[in-house]
């Protein structure tokens, strides 16, 4: 049920205090403008990366004109008991309906199916169909005219703007969406009509201007934020570990972008529900921008996932130039798809029928795109195991998380949309992807460690090796057909980790685990000798078994004079 919030006596007061809100409401939506014209700037300048999520916020504001009879405005999900509607509409009454002057009615439907479903969307339904789903009794109907004084309707002293101030409270069993529909059934000119409504949710700085979908999702977003900013600290501290040893990889820089881009996008999330917490505006800007850089930082891991899967600077130091081409079509398909998708979200993203960005066709593409990708990963694993089978340490953890952590979307999705109940789904699915691209990003790290115990660490070929091939390629020194500078490491084909020694390092972390220092150790003919039948390719490629030549030992003795 719904409780009306204006007294039979107080009529006058309650039109004067919304004529008030009125001019607060309007100096907010300039502010809002001037956010929406960087909003538009921003769009214009990364639309490629634009990943959005939409919301209804504590105001709700706009002049609707249309021909039609009923329309919707908007939806907000109410708690009970504390959720509050206020509104102020203003119109040209130029109508008269039966005895009241003005013909303007506010209609207010919950989420049961015998409610909003049953007249949204149906274009077959009139004006009168779709009003007669709503039990007067029970408040849902707000007749704006002069002889229903609970609408707190007044004329100007020429007769021309009816303007119309109140409020409803919300009683259910539990949160409910909440629809807002204007209806003029007995009118014949449509609808034109100028509207202020503030939605709340009790007092409190977590609830007041959120609604019951989107509570505790700031709780969450800061939470995340200190947990990614100690993951981004770590892998600092193991990048630089790296470093010195030259094993930091182009793989693992990306890595730490990655990471770098979502605490990032996490802070400007943080800043902006921080401040909607205070004001029910929040900032629109930094919204935009935190979804780009969450978008970014998705875009980037996801490349590395499956540059790595193809042995990007585990097993090659470069792509074949047929590999590259494709997974250069591949990314920009999948970028550009990612903006048309919403693109397609933005245009024609209906909020009386969508909750969440799943539950449209362009939810359903990014699906198929994440599926794709999982393909694609799987596909590149696979070969690259069948050249590289002693990398199993590595690639049989990362290929069974990972691709749990693919299927783990499409899942999460059709929790949401058959188990999950509506009114909860935003706030749980925010936690939910936060949570996955937590884990993610933690078993990397985890499996990228450094450490002596780390039988799974996937690199054995330093940077300066990679280096010293570069230096031949863009130098003077020749490089053979096959990748092979003299002298250096092939970058098609690394060569295999057997190779090279494994006994224990007093300088690796731990205390043992590969012995890289060994990459560059001069052997000796006795070494030679002794590794030859064990060690095939030779240590280096382009090396020759053939045994150095040995000068014949003789005696000079100093003659007799």
């Amino acid at each position: 049920s719904i409780t009306k919030m204006a007294e039979p006596g107080k009529r006058k007061e309650v039109v004067a205090h919304y004529r008030v809100d009125g001019d607060s409401l309007r100096c907010r939506n300039r502010r809002i403008a001037r956010f929406s014209a960087m909003e538009r700037l921003l769009s214009a300048l990364f639309v490629l990366l634009i990943h959005v999520s939409y919301s209804q916020g504590k105001y709700l504001t706009g002049h609707l004109q249309t021909s039609e009879q009923w329309a919707f405005l908007g939806r907000f999900c109410f708690l009970s008991e504390l959720g509050r509607l206020r509104f102020s509409f203003t119109y040209s009454p130029q109508e008269v309906c039966g005895n009241s002057v003005g013909c303007q009615n506010i209609l207010l439907y919950y989420d049961e199916d015998s409610q909003w479903p049953a007249v949204y969307p149906h274009p077959e339904k009139n004006c009168f169909e779709k009003e007669a789903v709503v039990n007067v009794d029970q408040n849902q109907v707000i007749n704006l005219t002069t002889s229903y004084r609970w609408g707190g309707c007044e004329l100007d002293e020429e007769g021309e703007t009816m303007t119309c101030g109140g409020g409803r409270s919300f009683r259910s069993a539990r949160e409910r969406w909440w629809y807002i529909a204007l209806s003029s059934c007995e009118g014949r000119k449509g609808l034109d009509i100028q509207y202020e409504m503030t939605l709340t949710n009790g007092n409190s700085y977590w609830t007041k201007h959120f609604s019951a979908d989107e509570f505790h999702i700031l709780e969450t977003d800061i939470t995340f934020l200190v947990l990614f900013a100690a993951i981004l600290a770590l892998s600092i501290w193991v990048a630089s570990i790296l470093r010195s040893r030259q094993l930091f990889h182009t793989s693992y820089k990306m890595y730490m972008s990655a990471v770098a881009f979502h605490v990032f996008s996490l802070f400007l999330l943080c800043l902006h529900y921080g401040q909607y917490g205070n004001d029910g505006v929040g900032l629109p800007a930094a919204q935009l921008l935190g979804r780009i850089f969450q978008s970014v930082s998705s875009l980037v891991f996801l490349l590395m996932l499956i540059l790595l899967g193809k042995g990007y600077t585990v097993t090659r130091g470069r792509l074949s130039h047929s590999g590259s081409v494709k997974i250069s079509v591949f990314m920009t398909l999948y970028t550009l798809a990612y903006a048309i998708l919403f693109i397609y979200e933005k245009e024609f993203f209906d909020a009386g029928l969508v909750l969440y960005l799943y539950e449209s066709p362009a939810g359903y593409g990014l699906i198929g795109l994440q599926l794709l990708s999982w393909l694609w990963f799987c596909y590149a694993i696979f070969f690259t195991l069948k050249h590289y089978p002693e990398k199993s340490l590595f690639y049989v953890p990362y290929f069974f998380f990972y691709t749990l952590w693919f299927l783990a979307g499409p899942i999460m999705v059709l929790i949401a949309a058959f188990v999950i109940s509506k009114w909860a789904r935003e706030k749980i699915v925010n936690g939910l992807e936060q949570g996955l691209a937590f884990c993610a990003y933690t078993f990397f790290l985890i499996l990228t460690r450094p450490g002596a115990a780390n039988k799974n660490f996937p690199f054995h070929v330093r940077t300066s090796q990679i280096g010293i091939v570069d230096d031949f390629e863009h130098g003077n020194h020749t490089v053979q057909q096959n990748g092979t500078a003299n002298g250096g490491v092939n970058l098609d084909h690394f060569p295999h980790q057997s190779m090279y020694s494994t006994s224990t390092d007093s300088s690796f972390i731990g205390g043992g685990g590969p012995n890289f220092t060994e990459l560059f150790t001069v052997a000796t003919p006795s070494s030679y000798s002794n590794s030859r039948a064990a060690d095939n390719p030779p240590p280096y490629p382009g090396e020759s078994f053939d045994q150095p030549r040995r000068i014949p030992d003789f005696t000079v003795k100093a003659g007799s004079s």
